[in-house]
């Protein structure tokens, strides 16, 4: 081999070695999500926290129904990507309804057993103008205009399964939304979730601050449980390296006029959209989620649990049911580890540095 093609030939496998190296370092993350409407609730900003992270390589986003319809969240996700530059990352399409649970069954265990405030995509457009409960498919554009970027080919299912089989044990799946898209992958193939490195999710709460059944005004810690009671249960009897649920620690941040005055004293572009499609006054729950995912060392205090949900069609239908690990030893599922503190100076610090961060043309 003559002398130059040798040196060219080192030279690349160096690369491919130096490119694999800097792929184990870093934390793999896939983001479902029930992407919100800007307007109401404005979850793309816990975006930032990834994406600021030297640590961390985000590899794709996928969408599910809960808060909005899966159409109408993944044409805001796209908005928001093009705004603040991050347009090289995947968006993925995934399930529009939950595996059983329907707007009429919801309809029903309330007039049975009590109020649900938030529905997401089921509230009733009398007490949210913008709800379509029955047009699943329609899509109110974002408060600037349509995307011009779309969602790449494939479903989120499959592409869950697809991206653990490509990086074992590296990919960190962050869970925003209810639980089908997990579900569906859990049922495609019995080792999704042994491949991933943990699971990272919004849900489980119990009580400390508020109803654990999503009822207490605004404050619905487990409405991702209770939208799709099924996909949890069958997620949560999953066997998973790690399991990791954020749920009523979240609800002691917010989004205040003070926080946003503090944000906006750097303009970029995430912060001026924040501003400009957020609602005051409502928990950081992605956002916290998201801050942990990037800095686990933000967690002070924690609990291990064996955790199920209640998929009888009762008065509890859709709660957590949670115990000591002895008390249960013939659980099927995973342990669940609860956060039950954070380092909220930090946390706050951080998620106002990564929104005052411009991330475009950054190589995400």
């Amino acid at each position: 081999m003559p002398m130059y093609h040798l040196r060219l030939a080192v030279l690349t496998a160096s690369l491919l070695v130096a490119s694999e190296s800097l792929r184990a370092e870093k934390d793999l993350v896939i983001y479902d999500n029930d992407w919100n409407v800007p307007g109401s609730y404005m979850e793309q900003d816990a975006l930032m926290p990834l994406l600021t992270c030297a640590n961390v390589k985000v590899i794709g986003l996928t969408t599910v129904t809960g808060d909005a319809w899966r159409d109408e969240g993944a044409a805001s996700l796209l908005r928001y990507l093009e705004v603040v530059g991050a347009t090289d990352i995947p968006v993925v399409n995934g399930a529009v309804f939950p595996l059983v649970n329907t707007r009429k069954r919801m309809v029903q265990w309330e007039q049975a057993h009590g109020f649900i405030y938030w529905k997401g995509a089921w509230n009733d457009p009398a007490q949210f103008p913008k709800s379509h409960p029955d047009d699943p498919y329609r899509i109110i554009p974002p408060l600037d205009r349509m995307p011009r970027i779309h969602v790449a080919d494939g479903i989120a299912a499959e592409y869950l399964v697809r991206m653990v089989h490509q990086y074992p044990h590296q990919v960190t799946i962050f869970e925003g939304g209810p639980m089908t898209n997990l579900a569906l992958a859990v049922g495609l193939d019995p080792e999704f979730a042994g491949l991933a490195k943990r699971l990272i999710f919004f849900g489980g709460a119990q009580g400390q601050l508020g109803d654990t059944s999503g009822n207490e005004d605004g404050f619905h810690s487990d409405f991702n449980i209770i939208f799709d009671p099924e996909a949890a249960h069958i997620v949560l009897s999953a066997h998973w390296a790690k399991a990791v649920s954020i749920a009523d620690v979240t609800n002691a941040y917010i989004l205040d006029k003070a926080l946003m005055d503090r944000i906006q004293a750097h303009r970029t572009p995430a912060s001026d959209y924040l501003a400009q499609n957020s609602t005051l006054g409502l928990p950081l729950w992605g956002e916290l989620g998201a801050a942990v995912v990037a800095d686990p060392s933000l967690i002070t205090k924690s609990l291990d649990v064996t955790m199920d949900v209640d998929i009888d069609h009762g008065m509890d239908y859709g709660r957590t049911i949670v115990g000591p690990l002895d008390a249960n030893p013939g659980f099927g599922g995973s342990k669940v580890t609860i956060i039950q503190a954070v380092d909220g100076k930090r946390f706050i610090d951080q998620f106002v540095a990564a929104v005052q961060t411009d991330v475009s043309g950054g190589g995400h």
